[in-house]
């Protein structure tokens, strides 16, 4: 089981950064208004929950904390989308989708891949 934390001040980000040389990182953007944003995050946690500790998952509120959220466009060049989840390794993205595409067998691809 890997242990969710929330991420709100863009120094947070960096650390983030810093851990992914170590670990793979997986970093969620969602939306706490949005349905499609719940449901992800659903699949989200059921991943984590099911998860082995050689990994870190942090999640980012994009309404609550939207500098932190535009900070993660900005690095990863990636546009904004939420929900949204990123795979980041040697701090680099190795993956990212958005919506109804973020599932448990759509992130262990990804992981698998890496």
């Amino acid at each position: 089981m890997v242990e969710l934390k929330e991420l709100q001040a863009t120094d947070e980000l960096e650390q983030v950064w810093e851990e992914s040389t170590e670990n793979p990182v997986l970093l969620f953007k969602h939306s706490t208004t949005c349905p499609i944003s719940a449901g992800a995050f659903k699949e989200y946690h059921a991943f984590l929950d099911s998860a082995e500790d050689n990994l870190a998952g942090y999640m980012v509120k994009v309404i609550e904390s939207r500098d932190v959220s535009n900070e993660i466009a900005d690095k990863t060049s990636v546009k904004h989308e939420s929900p949204q989840i990123f795979l980041i390794k040697d701090k680099e993205v190795l993956w990212n989708t958005s919506h109804s595409k973020i599932t448990v067998d759509a992130i262990k691809d990804a992981l698998k891949r890496s």
